[in-house]
Order: C-alpha cells, then structure tokens, then sequence
C-alpha cells in the first residue's frame, strides 16, 4: 500500500518524503504545483491542497497510511478538518499528524491553538495516530542569520525559559519512522503523543553564546521585545502572521518550550544516534559565511 505526504514540498516534508524512500516504502507526494517539485525516483505525485476535495479523494485512492502536515495558514483548522474527514471516507485509519508542541498550554496564539483542535479531532474520529509535537525549528533561525553574521545580535525574542529547539532533519527522520511502523504493522496500533525536541534547551543568551563561540566574535542577545519582532516580520509577513509569531514568542517568555522527562532519551532510542544540535546548525553557518 501507499503512504501520502502531504506538505511534501516543504522543508519537514520534504525530509519524510526522502526518509521513506531510503527505507523503501512506496511514497506519494501531494503537492500544489509538480513542476516547481523535485523528489526520489519512485515517488508518485498527486497534484493539489487541502482545500481541493476532488484531488484530495484522488489522492487518498490506495492510500494506506497518512502524514498529515498544515502550514501556518488562516484556515489551517479548516484545511486539516477537510483532509481527516475525506481520509475516514477512503477507509485510511493509520495517521501520523505534526502537530506543535505544548499545543495545550499556548491556547491563545492561532496556530498553536488550532493543531490542538486538529488533535482533539483526531482523538474523537478514531484514528489510530501518532501525534508528533515539535518544538521550536532550528532551520527557523536561517532567517536571522545575517542578522547574526552582519550585525552581531541575535534578534529572536525566546526569553530565559529556554526553549528544546529541534532540527527538521530528527523530525524527518522520526516522522518516517511513524508512518512505517504504523504501516507494517499487522494490527492497527493505539494513539501515541511524541515530543520532538532537541538536546538542549537553550535560552536566548545560550543561543548568542553558541553563536559567539562558533564565529569566533561576540554577539548578544537582543532582548525580549515581542512588540519589535512583530513590527520586523511585517515587513514581509501578513499582519495576521506576524501578530500569531508575537503572541507565540509572548509564550516563549513566559512558559518556555521545555522538554518532559524521558523526551531526549526516548528520541535517542528512536533514532538510533545523538540528535542534532543547534551547534551544529550554527557551526554549519559559520563554516559557510
């Protein structure tokens, strides 16, 4: 049977996509437009979004085994809401979703709030899922990286709570690991919950300390203003968005992305290796500047 990843042209996406291919599953790839798509020889592609309920039914024709991902939109909630219904319609069962972590306790920032409702969904249609909750994206900070190279200062506000910060190659990786475990199985296995974090839960002043170190020059910490970092990212950001990421990095301040006891391990294990570290991702930067 088939597994379908939707999201498949993006960067979490994209790495499940490749996971599976190496693990010798047979993979098709939802994506809105083929041509500006590259994928693995074998990877079958099934043309549009989760808004488009002809293509997704066409989509879910043999589908075995789901991976659901949403990207932040406004009408992510309606989009996964869409997708679970036409997936029961077409007998699919097995479900991994990315969800975020600690979907429960940020309820007031948009999109936090509506992967929890996804997950609620999930729960109460039967689905026999795994709900993957990620943490922060190391491959976020790309974005401020000349800001770091160029001026010094690293500008997100994440606070001194300390965020596990993951890299999207564990949560590939991970992802992939679900969706066949879930798929060979010969029964249909119960819901489970996974954290996907990294090995370190940083503050902002680790960050810029990581940064320091790896450039071999200081740079600092640019503080907790969440009213500045919205006004930024509305220079190429929706409004809406760039209010979503405030009240999102609002929450960094006061509760942290904070892994639960046993989280880090039970990765290690599940992998197989150490996971990535933020690190290496800067050293990687560094090396390349």
């Amino acid at each position: 049977m088939t597994i379908l990843v939707t999201g498949a042209s993006g960067n979490i996406g994209g790495h499940v996509v490749d996971q599976l291919v190496k693990r010798g599953a047979k993979v098709r790839a939802l994506v809105r437009d083929p041509k500006k798509t590259s994928f693995p020889a074998g990877v079958e592609i099934a043309q549009g979004d989760l808004l488009d309920v002809d293509a997704l039914r066409s989509a879910f024709q043999g589908v075995s085994t789901l991976f659901l991902l949403n990207a932040v939109v406004p009408d992510e909630f309606t989009q996964a809401l869409i997708a679970l219904n036409l997936a029961r319609e077409a007998g699919i069962e097995r479900v991994v979703y990315l969800s975020v972590i600690h979907s429960d306790v940020y309820v007031n920032v948009p999109h936090f709030a509506g992967k929890f409702g996804v997950e609620r969904m999930i729960e109460q249609m039967g689905f026999k899922a795994t709900i993957l909750r990620p943490a922060y994206f190391i491959q976020n900070d790309l974005s401020i990286k000349d800001v770091v190279l160029g001026h010094g200062v690293y500008p997100m506000p994440i606070g001194g709570k300390g965020l596990a910060m993951v890299d999207a190659r564990d949560i590939g990786e991970v992802a992939a690991i679900e969706l066949l475990r879930r798929e060979q199985s010969a029964t249909l296995l119960p819901l489970d919950c996974i954290n996907l974090v990294g090995p370190d839960t940083l503050t902002g002043t680790d960050v810029a300390a990581i940064w320091s170190e790896v450039l071999g020059r200081q740079v600092v910490y640019g503080g907790d203003d969440t009213a500045g970092f919205e006004k930024n990212l509305r220079n190429y950001a929706p409004g809406w968005m760039a209010y979503d990421m405030r009240l999102m990095s609002e929450r960094f301040l006061s509760d942290g992305m904070v892994p639960e006891a046993g989280d880090v391990e039970r990765l290690t294990t599940l992998l197989g290796r150490p996971l990535h570290s933020y690190r290496e991702f800067a050293a990687g930067i560094a090396a390349s500047a």
